[in-house]
């Protein structure tokens, strides 16, 4: 019986909190990041981190100064079961959201960095002004660390592309997006009301040299047996702005955002191409067969609406199969 008593103790001796600043803490390597994630001070970061390491008797991490904290193989296991205790308490949470009707609680959204700027802000804005209780995480990765974090369910849900989604994920579709040409504004092409990417591949090219992303402006050329003038490759979206708006070359894009300008105050073009060319498609990345709870359902709603009213999108959103997949909740 004591014995007994002294295991329920031990329960009662960390937090769900605690747990959560562990897992920030094992998935960014570095305190100050994970304070800033979860939206506390480091020193209540390090404070539970070092309680969590009194009360079981072993070190989750080696400290290294200047190289951040990396997890000793105690505190992975220690993270991996962590990972589950929260992903149960969520359950919880969502069970009381389905049961009292309420939108309410974590929702972990990831967002392809390629639109990250562009989509992310204005939905989130919206979507915690009609759902206030809602704690709202974003992050912004790349297509390959989207689709690792959605298997270790980092992320309740993604928005990214349709381009190489595993078999294990579905894919729920919010907008289709033609790609148009990116010139500077006073361009010879610029005035165009259409352009053929016959006119555009032996002029310069400045590639948004993403992964996936990248691959796909090339394989327009490609598909029309053209060879585009890539001379040069930028990863970020407002370099490849501004250098179009310098007259250092065009671009291609997909995302238009609703500032014509650079960042450099230049003004940029935005012109269609034509050639009924395979256009990109936006949408809601999740794993397959899982049953998702309440919050996540009323966002994807949510983006369907008001992707609507954003500029620079052409958006055939499939409703009824939306609805048969959610349920009638």
């Amino acid at each position: 019986m004591v014995e007994r008593n002294r295991n329920a103790d031990m329960i009662l001796r960390f937090t769900i909190r605690q747990l959560e600043y562990l897992v920030a803490v094992g998935e960014f390597g570095s305190v100050t990041e994970a304070a800033e994630r979860v939206n506390v001070s480091a020193p209540s970061i390090s404070a539970a981190i070092s309680q969590l390491e009194r009360e079981f008797g072993i070190t989750l991490f080696v400290r290294r100064h200047a190289h951040g904290l990396s997890l000793t193989q105690a505190g992975h296991s220690f993270v991996a079961q962590a990972r589950q205790i929260l992903s149960e308490a969520n359950k919880l949470n969502a069970l009381s959201n389905e049961l009292t009707g309420q939108v309410r609680g974590p929702l972990h959204v990831a967002c392809l960095v390629t639109f990250a700027q562009t989509v992310i802000p204005p939905v989130r804005r919206a979507f915690a002004d009609t759902f206030p209780d809602v704690e709202f995480f974003q992050y912004e990765r790349d297509h390959a660390l989207i689709i690792e974090g959605l298997r270790m369910a980092r992320f309740d849900i993604a928005l990214s592309y349709d381009l190489d989604v595993p078999a294990d994920m579905e894919f729920h579709e919010l907008a289709v997006l033609p790609p148009y040409a990116v010139l500077p504004e006073d361009h010879p092409l610029a005035s165009r009301t259409e352009l053929d990417l016959q006119e555009l591949a032996p002029q310069p090219m400045i590639l948004l040299d993403l992964p996936h992303s990248s691959a796909y402006f090339m394989s327009l050329f490609r598909n029309a047996d053209l060879s585009p003038r890539v001379i040069e490759r930028t990863r970020d979206m407002s370099v490849m702005r501004a250098m179009v708006a310098n007259h250092l070359g065009y671009s291609i894009a997909n995302i238009r955002p609703v500032s014509s300008h650079a960042l450099s105050g230049d003004k940029l073009a935005f012109v269609p191409l034509s050639g009924g060319l395979r256009p990109m498609r936006m949408g809601i990345l999740a794993m397959r067969g899982l049953s998702s709870p309440l919050v996540v359902r009323r966002f994807i709603d949510f983006c369907s609406g008001q992707l609507r009213t954003m500029s620079g999108m052409q958006l055939p959103i499939p409703n009824a199969r939306l609805d048969e997949e959610k349920g009638s909740s």
